[in-house]
């Protein structure tokens, strides 16, 4: 096994794949974060064509996908050939599902058997049940790669031949986290001009959250089936008279009501287009067609 990119999740994995019996090489652009790797009885080269001459599979794991290029540049530099060593690349970075495509063409074209994968949490959690790792591109070569690639732990879900899928939901998974994460920071803020601690306010956020999570499936089945109606739930000219409210109290507050304030604009525009008595999964539909 080789780990290419030693941050903090390259080296978690490559500790998993130790811990699991599997010789692993490493390598880095820095030498020194593989120290402790190397002290638990990892193999260390001195530049990337070795890491992936090293092992039939080689799992990267590094900023974006500039960086890998920059990794296959520096290794066909090394080799002074227009090709490198036959060996599956196993593609752990986070990008965009189109930027992940033309990295799986071009490994293809440099003769590597290639694999996307989204690692859905976080470094800590590597090597234990606790870990959801999501795959895209050959179902042969998953099968293939499988239980080396277990010794990371918890789940492991194939998505589909296309390698961009993967880093799709990726994308809209961490979409999901962050924005989430960012209008509960703005309900505590707003919250806490009131003198109501987060504390007080957090158990009634977390049954919001769940009553969320119980409308989701039927949210996306509605999606999918096209069925925007809102005569059964509340109209999309509803909400965008609750986000006003929303907004006005952000803003006698004095608490930035930017988060809200964009969801607004979207809402609005929905209503403009003369969506104003569909339901919200409206939106869904409304944003794809916009973009």
């Amino acid at each position: 096994m080789t780990v290419i990119g030693l941050g903090p999740m390259g080296r978690a994995m490559a500790a998993a794949f130790l811990a699991a019996g599997h010789p692993t090489t490493v390598w880095n652009r820095s030498a020194g974060k593989a120290g402790e790797l190397v002290a638990s009885g990892a193999a260390w080269v001195d530049g990337p064509l070795a890491a992936l001459a090293a092992s039939e599979v080689s799992v990267i794991c590094v900023i974006d996908a500039n960086a890998v290029d920059a990794v296959l540049d520096r290794a066909l530099a090394e080799s002074g050939e227009g090709a490198l060593p036959a060996t599956t690349l196993v593609n752990l970075t986070s990008e965009g599902a189109g930027r992940t495509r033309e990295l799986a063409a071009r490994a293809a074209g440099l003769g590597l058997a290639y694999l996307d994968g989204s690692i859905m949490t976080p470094a800590a959690a590597i090597g234990t049940e606790a870990t959801r790792v999501l795959y895209s591109g050959p179902a042969s070569l998953f099968e293939r790669h499988r239980a080396t690639l277990s010794a990371l732990g918890g789940t492991a879900a194939h998505l589909g031949s296309d390698p961009g899928r993967a880093a799709t939901f990726d994308v809209a998974l961490i979409n999901l986290f962050w924005t989430s994460i960012a209008g509960l920071m703005h309900s505590f803020a707003l919250a806490a001009r009131q003198q109501v601690p987060a504390t007080a306010l957090a158990p009634h956020a977390q049954q919001m959250a769940q009553l969320l999570a119980d409308l989701l499936p039927g949210l996306a089945a509605d999606i999918d089936a096209g069925r925007f109606s809102g005569a059964s739930s509340a109209s999309m000219t509803s909400i965008a008279a609750s986000l006003d409210h929303i907004v006005h109290a952000h803003e006698e507050a004095q608490v930035p009501a930017t988060v809200v304030a964009a969801v607004k604009d979207v809402v609005d525009a929905a209503v403009a287009a003369g969506h104003g008595g569909d339901a919200p999964v409206r939106l869904a539909d409304f944003l794809t067609r916009s973009g």
